[in-house]
């Protein structure tokens, strides 16, 4: 048992099954500057600048960069990326529909919790997310750990508060568990020393939903050792 872990596993299931959660989103629409109905959304839209606008909904509306709106149990959230305007919509009923309702996840195994060495060495990478996008990136480092004698080495973004994010994937994506895996670390401490605990690998949006636009993990995070930790499958 660990307290700790079962309340950040309590955390993860509110933030994927509620109601307008992770698993609730039931379409992404990259709108352009024509006027027209998309499936699953009331009204007219269209981007406008970096807005998307929306006509007879039942009034018009401009939706800003994470600004939301409700339509009954539908919610509207406005997307960015680079400058291109999408309009997500969420439905509670979503999960239902594709049948999913439950994680999948493998007990708590402390011999998955370690430490790790990060290393401030920038390298420049392209980037491919599951929608076919790819651009240009430059991580800050790796943090590098032993596991079960393997040396092993993980490429990460670091966050305005200092800790860090990563996506990889191991000998058992694609089969035991979804094809990739996400992991988030806590900044690393004034020796460079930072907190592994791959019992918190957990699964990306795109697992619960073929709307979100995941990227898949850099070359240097694709392991060939299993990982049997953490989140593993979407029931």
């Amino acid at each position: 048992m660990n307290a700790a872990h079962d309340r950040w596993t309590a955390t993860r299931d509110a933030a994927v099954w509620a109601p307008h959660g992770i698993a609730a989103l039931a379409a992404t629409h990259w709108l352009d500057d024509v006027e027209r109905e998309y499936d699953g959304v009331p009204g007219w839209w269209r981007a406008d600048g970096t807005a998307a606008a929306g006509r007879q909904t039942p009034a018009d509306v401009r939706l800003r960069r994470g600004e939301a709106m409700y339509f009954g149990d539908l919610m509207l959230r406005a997307v960015d990326r680079d400058g291109a305007i999408a309009l997500r919509a969420w439905d509670p009923d979503a999960p239902s529909r594709r049948g999913i309702s439950a994680i999948v996840r493998a007990a708590y195994d402390p011999a998955f919790h370690v430490r790790g060495e990060f290393a401030a060495t920038p390298r420049a990478a392209e980037r491919q997310t599951v929608d076919g996008r790819r651009d240009d990136i430059v991580y800050p480092g790796a943090v590098t750990f032993e596991l079960d004698g393997a040396e092993l080495e993980l490429t990460v973004e670091q966050e305005d508060d200092g800790s860090f994010f990563a996506a990889f994937s191991d000998a058992t994506s694609g089969t035991e568990s979804y094809q990739f895996r996400f992991l988030r670390l806590a900044a690393p401490d004034a020796a460079g020393c930072v907190e592994v605990d791959l019992n918190r690998a957990y699964l990306p949006p795109c697992a619960f939903s073929d709307h979100y636009t995941c990227a898949f993990p850099p070359p240097s995070n694709r392991w060939a050792v299993p990982i049997t930790s953490g989140e593993l499958l979407v029931r």
